[in-house]
């Protein structure tokens, strides 16, 4: 019983720190990388797709995104949901290809791209929190329901403490890497 809530504990803080790997991969930095583009969806046919099911993407330089779609009559379409995305890039295309120039990032908006890491870094240490209050709940009831003496209930919530730290502490020195990416020049 206490094992399983561990098990589920572990389960729940690892897919915390997967969910949270996923949502850093879209916060730009100065760098090109296709993730940037993840989040957005074109109009395709009266369908909101995923760009990614619509178009080749690909970093042919270190500045440059290239959206190819497959179907050239959406073209316009992902040109705009790129530009109505809150990535404030600009595409152009010449009639097959949209071409993205990733600027370098100026100090101030390094700065905010900084905070907004920490911002998603700290939602996440929420969740692992809430996870920890709802695995120490499981066990409170295991123990005022008289399955688990008080002794192993003591040790379980201190295992799922320990639990807790490390994954905060995961969570910390993955937004720390993100926030080095960002400052870099």
């Amino acid at each position: 019983m206490i094992e399983e809530t561990y098990q589920e504990t572990r389960d729940r803080m690892a897919k915390t720190i997967t969910a949270l790997q996923a949502e850093l991969k879209r916060i730009r930095t100065g760098r090109a990388s296709t993730s940037v583009l993840d989040g957005i969806k074109a109009n395709y046919y009266g369908t909101l797709t995923p760009l990614n099911q619509m178009a080749t993407i690909a970093v042919p330089e270190s500045r440059l995104i290239t959206v190819q779609p497959w179907d050239v009559s959406a073209i316009k379409e992902i040109e705009k949901a790129i530009l109505k995305s809150d990535l404030g890039l600009t595409p152009s295309n010449d009639g097959k290809l949209i071409r993205i120039a990733i600027p370098p990032l100026s100090e101030q908006r390094r700065k905010e791209m900084v905070k907004l890491v920490q911002k998603t870094g700290e939602d996440h240490k929420v969740a692992v929190r809430n996870i920890r209050r709802d695995a120490n709940e499981l066990i409170k009831g295991f123990k005022k329901d008289g399955d688990v003496s008080e002794d192993d209930a003591f040790k379980a919530q201190d295992q799922i403490q320990k639990f807790t730290d490390e994954f905060i502490q995961r969570i910390d020195d993955i937004c720390k890497e993100k926030e080095k990416e960002v400052l870099e020049f």
